[in-house]
C-alpha cells in the first residue's frame, strides 16, 4: 500500500471483518456451551405440554390439533412405529432422521436432539432447520404408540426480526465503511500537509504556513513541526552567519601574512621594517591559532556528549589560580584586584570552568583602562554558588547587550581596540555554563563597567 490513506482504509476494514467473524465465532460458542441446555430445557417443556394435552383430550383430532399448534411457529413430525409419519408447520431443510431415534421416543424416551446438535463452527445450532435438530416426545394417537418431533419455526417467529436484523447489519457495514474512508481522509490530511511541509524543507524553503488547527496528537505535531521549522530556518541563517564570520575571521589574518610575506621578498625593505612585518606575521599567526583553538573548543561543546568530566574542587582556588595565571596583564595595566573569594566546594569539570573564568578575567582586564578595579566575590547558599565578576571598564551600549553571547559578535566598541579579539570567548563561556546547569548573564553600561552574574549548582544532576 503505498499512501497512508489507503493502508488505514484496508485496515480498518479488515479489522470491522475480522471483528465481525470473531463475534459470530464467540457468540457460537456461547450459545453451544451455555444457551443450547436451556434451549433444550425450553422446547423440551412446551413439547411435553403440548403431549400432556392431547392425553388428556384424546377426543380431538391429532391433525387438527398440531396444525394449530403449528401456526403458532412450530415445526413438528408426528411418525408411528412403523415409520410413516406427518410432517406439520414449515418444512425442515433435512429430514433424515435414524430408525433407532424414532423407536426410542415411541418406546417412551425423551430425545433431547437440541442439547446433543452437534457444534458447528459457521452455522449457529439454534438456526440449524433439521429434523435432528428437534425435541421427540412418546404420544398415544387412537391406541397406537407414535414420536412427536417438534422445534420452533424460526421463520415465523422470528422472520420479520431477521430481515430487520439483516437490513441493519448491512446498513452498518455500508456506513462503516463510507463513515471510515471519509473520517480516514480527515485524519491524513494533515499528514499529507505535513508530507509536503518535509519536502520544501529538503528543498530549503523554511517559509512554511501549516493551517492545522486541531488539539489532538496530529496537532501537537503540527504545532512541534511549525516551531522545529522555524529553529531550523534560525540555525541555517546561524550556519550561514557563522561560515560567513569565520571565513571572514581567517580571511584577514591570512591577506595580511600573505602581503606582507611578499613585501618582505623586497631587497629594499629596511631592516627595522623586516622585524617589524615579522612580528605582525607572528601576531597574525597567533591569532590565527587561537581562533582554530576556540573553534575545536566549541565544536567539542556543541557534542556534549562524553565532554563534562565533573568532580569535587574548591572553586575559590581556581579562580585564584586563573587570577595568578593572568597576573602580569593585570599589573601591566595597574588594575586593583578586589576580591572576596571563601572556599566552596563544587562538583564540575576544572577544565571547563577554568576556562570560562580565564575567558572572563582576560575580557575584564582586556577592556578596564589603566588603574581601573576588577573585583571577583563568590557566595553560597545549600544548593548553589553564586559568582560574580565585575570591572570598572568601558562597558556594552543596550543595543549590543543582548547579543554578546551569540558567537562571533563584537560590540563596535571593542572592535576598534587594538587587542585581537574572535567573538568566541564568551560564546563558549555560556556553552560551558550551560553544560553544568547553570546560568550567566551580564549586566553592563558605557563608561561605567561591566558585571557578570554566574549561578552554578554545587552538586551534579
Amino acid at each position: 500500500m503505498k499512501t497512508l490513506y489507503l493502508r488505514i482504509v484496508v485496515t480498518t476494514i479488515v479489522v470491522m471483518i475480522f471483528s465481525s467473524l470473531l463475534s459470530f465465532f464467540l457468540s457460537n460458542a456461547y450459545y453451544h456451551f451455555y444457551l443450547k441446555p436451556h434451549n433444550d430445557e425450553k422446547v423440551t417443556r412446551m413439547a411435553k405440554d403440548i403431549q400432556s394435552y392431547y392425553q388428556n383430550h384424546s377426543s380431538i383430532d391429532i391433525n387438527q390439533y398440531l396444525s394449530h399448534i403449528s401456526q403458532l411457529g412450530y415445526q413438528m413430525y408426528l411418525v408411528a412405529s412403523d415409520g410413516n409419519g406427518t410432517f406439520y408447520g414449515g418444512d425442515f431443510r433435512k429430514k433424515e432422521l435414524d430408525q433407532y431415534i424414532i423407536q426410542d421416543v415411541v418406546s417412551g424416551k425423551t430425545y433431547h436432539g437440541i442439547n446433543q446438535f452437534p457444534s458447528k463452527l459457521f452455522v449457529t445450532g439454534f438456526f440449524d432447520n433439521v429434523l435432528k435438530n428437534t425435541i421427540g416426545v412418546p404420544v398415544i394417537v387412537d391406541g397406537a404408540p407414535h414420536a412427536l418431533f417438534i422445534r420452533p419455526n424460526l421463520e415465523v417467529q422470528f422472520g420479520e426480526m431477521r430481515i430487520f436484523f439483516a437490513i441493519l447489519l448491512a446498513v452498518t457495514i455500508l456506513l462503516s465503511v463510507i463513515f471510515v474512508v471519509i473520517s480516514t481522509r480527515y485524519i491524513v490530511k494533515p499528514i499529507s500537509k505535513l508530507t509536503e511541509a518535509t519536502k520544501k524543507i529538503a528543498k530549503g524553503n523554511y517559509n512554511i504556513q501549516l493551517q492545522v488547527h486541531r488539539r489532538d496528537e496530529i496537532g501537537q505535531l503540527a504545532s512541534h513541526f511549525s516551531s522545529m521549522t522555524k529553529s531550523l530556518e534560525q540555525l541555517e541563517a546561524m550556519r550561514q552567519e557563522f561560515v560567513s564570520n569565520v571565513s571572514h575571521e581567517i580571511q584577514s589574518p591570512l591577506a595580511s601574512i600573505q602581503g606582507f610575506s611578499q613585501t618582505l621578498q623586497l631587497e629594499t625593505i629596511t631592516e627595522e621594517k623586516r622585524k617589524h612585518y615579522l612580528s605582525i606575521i607572528e601576531d597574525e599567526s597567533r591569532r590565527l591559532s587561537q581562533l582554530s583553538k576556540q573553534l575545536l573548543t566549541l565544536a567539542s561543546l556543541d557534542k556534549e556528549e562524553g565532554i563534562v568530566e565533573k568532580d569535587r574542587f574548591d572553586l575559590s582556588q581556581q579562580i585564584k589560580q586563573v587570577l595568578f595565571m593572568t597576573e602580569w596583564s593585570w599589573r601591566e595595566k595597574d588594575i586593583a584586584i578586589d576580591m572576596e573569594l571563601p572556599s566552596v566546594f563544587i562538583h564540575a569539570d576544572q577544565k571547563l570552568l577554568q576556562q570560562a573564568w580565564t575567558n572572563l578575567i582576560t575580557n575584564s582586564i582586556k577592556f578596564s583602562e589603566t588603574g581601573g578595579t576588577i573585583s571577583i566575590n563568590i557566595r553560597s547558599d545549600n544548593e548553589k554558588c553564586y559568582i560574580e565578576i565585575s570591572d570598572t571598564g568601558i562597558g556594552i551600549s543596550k543595543e549590543d547587550l543582548p547579543h554578546i553571547f551569540q558567537r562571533f559578535y563584537k560590540a563596535d566598541k571593542s572592535r576598534i581596540r587594538k587587542e585581537g579579539s574572535s567573538g568566541l570567548g564568551l560564546a563558549i563561556t555560556k556553552k560551558i555554563i550551560e553544560l553544568h546547569d547553570g546560568k550567566i548573564h551580564v549586566e553592563s553600561m558605557l563608561g561605567r563597567g561591566t558585571t557578570f552574574f554566574i549561578e552554578l549548582p554545587l552538586t551534579s544532576n
